[in-house]
This record gives structure tokens, C-alpha cells and sequence, in this order.
């Protein structure tokens, strides 16, 4: 009697298996097709202005690509913000704990802002000439100190120059543990120099659309909180450990009364 019924819900299971499969790699060849798309109209565009509009590529171009990515696979942003984004310079930083986040930050569409990204994302094509073009740093990893502190500084020389906002993740990599991870110095050290506050951002991503390191991301919304800007104008060097245990210590509190 109850083999009689195993074998049509075994074959459910697997039909709604292939199918959840199929869609996965649709979406993926789609996001793909997607980003190599904008990327070619990016190049066009920043061959014709002489490449000389990058804020241009980023907010008009690449933000819409990011939002657009995220409608494919069924992502809502639900904003928490108070306030509009800073129109001056400011250091921007999040927790990070998703393949996720990189659509999110895009879509934001923060003003005037640049993104440290990790070097390893260059090996996608369309990923890797967008952020040529959008100024993104490539960071390497903490393995290299000596090439990790030359990025640092040209990313400092160039935000100093150009009054640009910037990016940057304090975890460095994606935490899936649920946890906050460590911090490193870098947007800590680059706030105190710039004399620029830092905004945090917090993103709760609920763990049953959370791909975490992989790509199988489910619909859903993702809430991103912005929160109160840090002002470091009486930031000193010599206290930046101190200072990012101090905002990493928000970060926990945040991620008790957000975690999803």
C-alpha cells in the first residue's frame, strides 16, 4: 500500500528538484548575459565621453543594472534610511555576509562613490571591465601586506584628489556564520586620513534566500539599514584599532536586533 504512493511523490520531489535547477541556471545565464550587455554599452558610452564620466557609468548605468539583476531573481530592497546619502565625502562600510551584497551596494546608487572589490572578481569579464570603467580598487589578500598597502594608498591619493566617496567591507570576505566577523584597519584608516565620516550600512538578508559564498540565491527582500554617520574629524592614527573595535562592537549590537 505505501509503495503504491512513494514512487508518484519520489517523482514530484524530483520534477520540482529539475525544476528549481532550470531556473537557477536561467537566471544565471540571464544575469550573466545581463552584465556583459551593460558592460558593452558602458565601454560604448565611455568611448564616446573619452572616459572621462565615471560617475556617469556608475550611477546612471550601473546602478540600474544592479537593480535589475536583483528583479531577476526576485530580490526586493527594503530601505530603512532616515535621510538622504551625504552629497559630501563619505566612507562607506557594511557587514558582508552574501554573493548578494555586491547587487545591493550597485543598486544603491550611492552618490559619487568608487568600491573596493576583491581582485578575484576581475576573472568575470563583464564584472571585471565594469569596474575598470566604474573606478573600482581591486584588493588583494591580507596574505600580501606590501600590494595590499599600495592599493590602499592609491586609493587614498585618488578619493583625496577627486573628493569621491568610497566603499569598502571592514570583514574583507563574506561571513556566513551568522556572526560579524573581524575587522580590518583599511576603511578605518582611510575615514581618519580623509577626515570624511563613516555612514554604516547594515544588511539583513534572511538565511532562507541567502546564498551565503554560493549563487543560489532565493527571492525574497533584503533590508538594508542606514545608520546614523560617525564623525571622525577628531580621528587620530594612532587610535584606529581602537576605533574599529568601537564601530565593529555597533555592528554586533546591530546584527542581534536585525539578524533575519
Amino acid at each position: 500500500f505505501h509503495a503504491d504512493y512513494r514512487l508518484p511523490l519520489s517523482m514530484n520531489q524530483t520534477s520540482q528538484r529539475l525544476l528549481e535547477q532550470a531556473v537557477f541556471i536561467l537566471r544565471s545565464l540571464l544575469t550573466l548575459l545581463l552584465m556583459t550587455g551593460i558592460a558593452l554599452v558602458m565601454l560604448c558610452v565611455a568611448s564616446a565621453t573619452l572616459f572621462q564620466a565615471r560617475r556617469f557609468y556608475s550611477e546612471r548605468i550601473a546602478t540600474p543594472m544592479g537593480r535589475l539583476a536583483l528583479k531577476l531573481w526576485g530580490i526586493q530592497i527594503v530601505m530603512h534610511q532616515d535621510q538622504a546619502f551625504p552629497r559630501t565625502q563619505t566612507v562607506y562600510i557594511s557587514n558582508h555576509t552574501s554573493t548578494i551584497d555586491v547587487f545591493v551596494l550597485i543598486a544603491l546608487g550611492l552618490p559619487r562613490a568608487r568600491f573596493f572589490l576583491s581582485g578575484f572578481l576581475r576573472k568575470i569579464l563583464p564584472l571585471g571591465l565594469i569596474g575598470y570603467l566604474i573606478g573600482i580598487f581591486w584588493t588583494v589578500p591580507q596574505s600580501f601586506p606590501e600590494r595590499r598597502a599600495r592599493v590602499f594608498q592609491r586609493a587614498e591619493a585618488v578619493l583625496r584628489s577627486s573628493g569621491d566617496s568610497v566603499y569598502l567591507s571592514p570583514e574583507g570576505e563574506r561571513i556566513t556564520s551568522g556572526e560579524v566577523g573581524h575587522f580590518n584597519k583599511g576603511a578605518f584608516h582611510l575615514a581618519t586620513r580623509l577626515h570624511c565620516p563613516i555612514v554604516p550600512l547594515f544588511i539583513a538578508i534572511p538565511s532562507h534566500i541567502n546564498p551565503g559564498r554560493g549563487l543560489h540565491a532565493k527571492a525574497g527582500e533584503v533590508h538594508v539599514y542606514v545608520k546614523p554617520s560617525l564623525d571622525t574629524r577628531t580621528w587620530r592614527e594612532e587610535d584606529v584599532v581602537k576605533n574599529k573595535e568601537a564601530v565593529r562592537d555597533l555592528f554586533v549590537a546591530w546584527n542581534r536586533e536585525h539578524r533575519q
